[in-house]
């Protein structure tokens, strides 16, 4: 039977599905240490059963089955789970921002640790590493590229990326106030683009769970876009707290469009620097 790929089926019992679900997610973080338990439950149900159909299982216990007794479905799950949507240069007008309102900021401190937490494959850690080049910060600048997945930090490590991309990938880069030319920091070959090993020296890629790692560092600026859309309230509220935890006073925090500080625990302990590029202060 063949059914949409992020739809149940309409015979499964809401009550009944939502069991399953939470024994599922209970099973995975008991079994591999990953707590889905508190994300956005309408996207979380859709990339279950996405990968139920996927390893062929008629239910969402028979997936749990399968993820126990097999981690390499789990790792496959885990991809599902992590949001992995990117791009270089993602919304220009971000990285604008970036220039002008954050750099004179860092130009400040004699070293800069920033972290960019949820990194996927990389393509903002490479945009991040590229504007600081620009703008001449890069060697006194350290930063610490996380995600939850190895599979991706494999990817982004590896510096290399689809050559049919580089023409969007350049359209960002200009509109956001790029001074290069984009095409200097990458080598075609073939059909992929592999960018300077440079850009990758003062870059440390490491995986991390926002959900229950403790904090690693101070930072002067963490950058973490779409990644909480996905996350429930307790959630978000859970990893507010480790951000506000990981900001140096005076330290800059940078959401994605969709995201805000807004009834957070912290939140009249940030001014706005750009409120439409969700660019952030921790005053105290």
């Amino acid at each position: 039977m063949a059914l949409p790929l992020e739809e149940a089926p309409t015979s499964v019992d809401p009550e009944l599905e939502q069991l399953e679900i939470e024994l599922l997610l209970e099973a995975v973080f008991r079994r591999y240490g990953f707590d889905f338990r508190q994300y956005a439950q309408a996207s979380l149900k859709r990339r279950l059963w996405r990968r139920a159909y996927a390893e062929g299982a008629g239910s969402i216990s028979d997936l749990q089955a399968k993820l126990l007794h097999d981690p390499q479905s789990m790792e496959r799950l885990l991809l599902d789970l992590s949001i992995n949507v990117t791009s270089m240069f993602r919304d220009p007008s971000f990285f604008h921002a970036m220039r002008e309102k954050v750099v004179p900021h860092l130009r400040t401190y004699p070293f800069i640790r920033i972290w960019n937490a949820g990194c996927s494959t990389g393509e903002e850690t490479f945009s991040l590493a590229i504007l600081l080049r620009e703008e001449g910060l890069y060697d006194r600048a350290r930063i610490y590229a996380t995600d939850i997945n190895d599979k991706v930090l494999e990817q982004a490590r590896a510096g290399v990326f689809p050559l049919e991309k580089m023409r969007d990938y350049t359209e960002n880069y200009i509109r956001a106030g790029g001074t290069e030319s984009f095409s200097s920091y990458y080598t075609a070959e073939g059909d992929i683009a592999r960018f300077d090993p440079e850009l990758m020296r003062q870059v440390v890629f490491a995986q991390h769970n926002l959900v229950s790692d403790a904090p690693f560092n101070e930072f002067n600026v963490i950058v973490c876009r779409n990644v909480m859309i996905y996350f429930g309230k307790a959630l978000q509220d859970r990893v507010h707290e480790l951000f506000y935890d990981s900001l140096e006073p005076f330290g800059i925090l940078a959401l994605g469009h969709k995201e805000s500080i807004k009834f957070s625990k912290h939140e009249e302990r940030y001014e706005a620097l750009d409120a439409p590029e969700k660019l952030y202060r921790k005053m105290f």
